[in-house]
């Protein structure tokens, strides 16, 4: 499934976490329609073995946004079109089959932030920093981040990253809420793949729960909410793997939670 500028490894004594990778690191893994698409089909198709994905970018940067020199001329009507198509491809990361954990350094920009986003978890290193450039090109984010960069920092924030051009250095990001996880300069890969082993062991349909049913619990009143919380928890503990995991717990073949060192 590997392309020219995107590249899939698989990880794990049982292959998984795969590693989806951005290779286009001397446009500073820019997106194109290509890469795009590519990024839609591979998530289409990961292998079986696959529980949780790392979702990184070779080079100093995660992905510094838009390719603008790939940038068209569109009417309205094909405008719509093109951003359809980018939100096709993000829902892919978003809801798909697995959670997806994306390693961040250097340049989260513009469309990289929105690809971001999309991602479950976000780990980022000191060399990060995000921005929304489109305000001053004259342009409007088209690839979901309108939609999910606000539930992350609210639209106080996202409204002036775009009206003044701000830059939020790594720190100021995970402050915010746009990474969960700050580490090292060149540790961001090492930390996520390290919480994809972990999230790729859990019970499927939990994982699954929390990428579908969690997000859509948060945005319905709170009586529905409630009703959809209890559907959820009455279809995870019924499956046989659950019913597994809870009685080893029982039986004290399963460890306890303990507090981080």
């Amino acid at each position: 499934m590997s392309t020219q500028d995107l590249e899939i490894e698989l990880r794990g004594d049982q292959q998984e976490v795969a590693i989806v990778r951005l290779t286009r690191p001397a446009k500073r893994n820019a997106l194109n329609d290509a890469l795009v698409l590519a990024l839609k089909d591979m998530f289409d198709h990961l292998p079986e073995s696959v529980g949780a994905v790392v979702l990184d970018g070779q080079g100093d940067h995660f992905c510094a946004g838009l390719d603008l020199s790939e940038l068209k001329e569109r009417d309205a009507g094909q405008g719509v079109h093109h951003s359809r198509m980018w939100h096709s491809a993000l829902e892919r990361v978003q809801y798909g089959r697995v959670p997806v954990i994306a390693a961040l350094h250097g340049a989260v920009v513009g469309g990289g932030l929105e690809l971001a986003s999309a991602c479950h978890i976000r780990v980022a290193d000191e060399t990060t920093f995000y921005a929304l450039p489109e305000g001053s090109r004259g342009i409007f984010v088209g690839g979901g981040g309108a939609v999910r960069i606000p539930r992350l920092i609210g639209v106080a924030r996202m409204t002036d990253m775009m009206l003044t051009g701000r830059v939020y250095d790594a720190a100021e990001g995970e402050r915010v809420g746009l990474a969960q996880y700050l580490v090292p300069a060149g540790q961001a890969f090492d930390k996520a793949l390290q919480l994809a082993l972990v999230v790729a062991k859990n019970a499927p349909l939990t994982n699954y729960a929390l990428m579908h049913a969690l997000p859509r619990i948060a945005e319905q009143p709170a009586d529905q909410g409630f009703m959809t919380e209890a559907l959820m928890a009455a279809i995870a503990q019924s499956a046989p793997e659950a019913k597994a995991r809870v009685r080893a717990f029982l039986e004290g073949k399963a460890g306890k939670v303990q507090k981080s060192a």
